[in-house]
């Protein structure tokens, strides 16, 4: 049984913030006007103590809420941290799929509902802050981190970003990372990204822009730096863009530990806030006795992080934080839905399977497939995704063989399972089942966090080489071999795509992703998930990459731009994924042209919306994602090029046909849209705008 719910961590505001906003400001410099010297000082870092405190967080990072900025006889709770994305990190929060699989699923108003939940767990459990908005660009598949982000889209990202702080901030602060261009993370700590100011405007920020347009509060500064200044430090991207250019007054925190270098450099560059613990901060009171750093700009930042937690104080749905429901039935359910709704079925190949006809391998049906043989370690492995500073700790773990066997009990289907290391007894019970699924891809140890020599950076986009070995061996013996992969990005899956009959991609699924694959696997669920990276062939070239690398340049090609800057094609396009209903769509048709509001982050000049009928001439469900793209010329890139700047996402249930309305943001001077399935200029569909 759950345990007592921690206080409420805005309880020493309640009942004293004013509900008219001008009076909350005036309430908020009340409490800062009262502030000490060694008060304001204190406010701009953690609370807790620099050694034993890292000592804890090395056995077991974020379990209790991080507190910084806490001033009791002012009743200031101060930020109550817990880290994300995949979940809250405090305590055994659900674990939901990891934010690449929820950005498969085009579908933001999903992502707010776990933003939501999230919101709600986290405020159960005594956090008041979620620094699990992470919306780093992926240019490079590469990239370690890339399951905590959405993608290599800005678009896509600044969406789901600003969808999941729209769920977050009901309930906490949101804070969104990190700010900016980290993207390589063997090297984070001293890697000096260099940018021409024009791609990061346009390729590298915007989506940050989204998150704060959409409520966040709170924005955490990267270890890297930028143009040869660590991002603790920028006056460029601190003071010059955050401050000045998008007027933003969420307050800045420092990634952990290394975030600042320097304690003066840092506060004259914007930094408003020392995490987790003093450390470089603790030079501020002597700075300010000897008049280096103005005590105007430390009540700048202690006023920015008592807004925060004032506004956010008036916010919230008390009934609803109860110990029962972190990872109760309602968010274990949202997890298995998201997770079910985030599989990319890549390839379905005809293929006879029992004693039935020749047919996709896809859904497995029960007359067709009465033994069905389930091979990898994987299949029974808790693979949650990264063991760094995202971690969440769920009570428990659905893995894929126990979604399997819970599947095939009910329909009379056989599952055995070998973990693949005997390939002689992999390519026997192959051969002896009606189809396979081969469980590969990456883990914890293979990607994510670089911490003791575990994940990291990929050195290669292909599987591990055993794994590429026991699909070929079990592909030998048995035609009906479904592959379905872990990870956090693309794949380079040329040496043994054209040999299975099926590949889905499941990313880190999160706690009831067992479940979730065996109900898209039989036919339970849709699969409608499109992958949000560009995956490559052996010959594609990408962006230049290098895990230790001290200095790299960011340019304005990657992605989906890149391919068809440079006339490649890909394996599979950015937005690319099938279904298993035939989908048939009429012509786009223009149903509206509005001016935009000028305030967002994509500089439009209007919103076009545009309808397209989708007929399922299928007995089976589908899904679509209808995707728009304009001819844009970003950065340092004035050639233009198709750019996302619209989609949304339909369920088309078997023999209907379903209107989907797509929102474009259309910049001045553009007049014809691209509307497809996917990134791949070929398939698509033109609309032209009138005048």
């Amino acid at each position: 049984m759950p345990g007592a719910a921690p206080p409420d961590p805005f309880a020493p505001l309640a009942g004293r913030v004013p509900l008219d906003d001008t009076a909350l400001e005036s309430f908020v410099d009340d409490l800062v006007d009262q502030l000490t010297d060694e008060e304001l000082c204190a406010v701009m870092s953690g609370d807790g103590p620099l050694v034993r405190g890292t000592r804890e967080m090395s056995r077991r990072y974020n379990g209790a809420p991080i507190v910084a900025g806490r001033i009791d006889r002012l009743g200031i709770p101060g930020i109550r941290f817990t880290d994300g994305p995949r979940g809250v990190v405090v305590g055994h929060s659900t674990g939901f799929p990891s934010s690449t699989a929820r950005a498969a699923t085009f579908d933001v108003e999903l992502e707010d509902r776990i933003g939501d939940a999230i919101g709600v767990e986290a405020r159960t459990q005594g956090a008041n802050l979620f620094a699990g908005v992470c919306v780093n660009l992926l240019r490079h598949p590469a990239w370690g981190r890339a399951q905590e982000t959405y993608g290599e889209d800005p678009f896509l990202l600044g969406e789901f970003g600003a969808a999941l702080v729209r769920g977050t901030t009901r309930h906490v602060v949101a804070c969104v990372k990190h700010f900016a261009a980290n993207s390589i993370e063997n090297s984070r700590f001293w890697l000096d990204v260099r940018v021409h100011p024009d791609d990061l405007r346009d390729l590298y920020l915007p989506h940050f822009r989204a998150c704060l347009d959409a409520g966040a509060d709170s924005v955490m500064s990267a270890y890297n730096l930028v143009n040869g200044e660590a991002c603790g430090h920028s006056i460029e991207l601190l003071g010059g863009v955050l401050r000045s250019d998008w007027g933003s007054d969420a307050f800045v925190m420092s990634d952990f530990t290394w975030g600042i270098r320097n304690a003066r450099r840092a506060v004259v560059g914007g930094m408003d806030l020392e995490m987790p613990f003093r450390w470089r901060f603790r030079a501020l009171p002597r700075l300010l006795r000897r008049g280096v750093v103005d005590r105007s700009r430390l009540r700048a930042s202690a006023r920015r992080q008592i807004r925060a937690q004032a506004r956010a104080a008036r916010r919230g749905e008390t009934e609803r934080y109860r110990p029962e429901v972190v990872a109760g039935p309602e968010h274990r359910a949202l997890a298995r839905e998201a997770a079910a709704r985030s599989l990319v079925l890549l390839r379905n190949e005809p293929v006879r399977t029992g004693a039935g006809p020749v047919a996709p391998v896809l859904p497995l049906d029960p007359a067709r497939v009465r033994r069905l043989a389930v091979i990898g370690a994987l299949a029974t492995a808790e693979n949650l995704g990264d063991h760094g500073s995202s971690q969440v700790h769920p009570t428990d773990v659905v893995t894929l063989l126990q979604g399997l066997v819970a599947a095939g009990a009910r329909r009379g289907v056989e599952v055995a399972h070998l973990d693949g290391s005997d390939l002689p007894r992999a390519r026997a019970l192959a051969a002896d089942c009606d189809a396979v699924v081969v469980a590969a891809g990456s883990t914890w140890r293979d990607e994510g966090e670089w911490i003791l020599n575990a994940g990291g950076d990929r050195g290669s986009l292909r599987l591990a080489a055993d794994h590429e070995a026991l699909i070929r061996t079990v592909a030998e013996a048995n035609p009906a071999t479904i592959v379905v992969l872990n990870g956090g990005s693309a794949f380079q899956v040329d040496p043994w795509l054209d040999d299975v009959a099926a590949l889905v991609m499941a990313w880190y699924p999160g706690m009831e992703g067992g479940y979730a694959v065996a109900d898209v696997l039989f036919g339970d669920a849709v699969p409608g998930g499109r992958v949000t990276s560009t995956w490559p062939t052996a010959d594609t070239r990408l962006p230049p990459f290098r895990r230790f690398a001290r200095r790299i340049t960011y340019g304005p090609l990657f992605g989906y731009r890149m391919m068809e800057a440079t006339g490649q094609r890909p394996r599979f396009w950015f937005g690319f994924g099938l279904g298993y209903a035939a989908l048939d769509w009429s012509e786009p048709r223009l149903e509206d042209v509005e001016p935009a509001d000028g305030t967002d982050a994509w500089s439009t000049t209007s919103v076009v919306t545009l309808s397209v009928e989708v007929s399922n001439s299928s007995d089976v469900a589908g899904a679509e994602v209808v995707q728009a793209y304009v001819p844009l010329g970003l950065g340092t890139h004035p050639a233009p090029l198709l750019t996302l700047r619209g989609f949304a996402r339909a369920d088309v249930p078997a023999g209907a046909t379903v209107r989907i309305l797509v929102r474009v943001r259309v910049p001045d001077g553009v007049r014809r849209i691209h509307i497809g399935r996917s990134a791949d200029p070929t398939t698509h569909c033109v609309v032209t705008l009138p005048g």
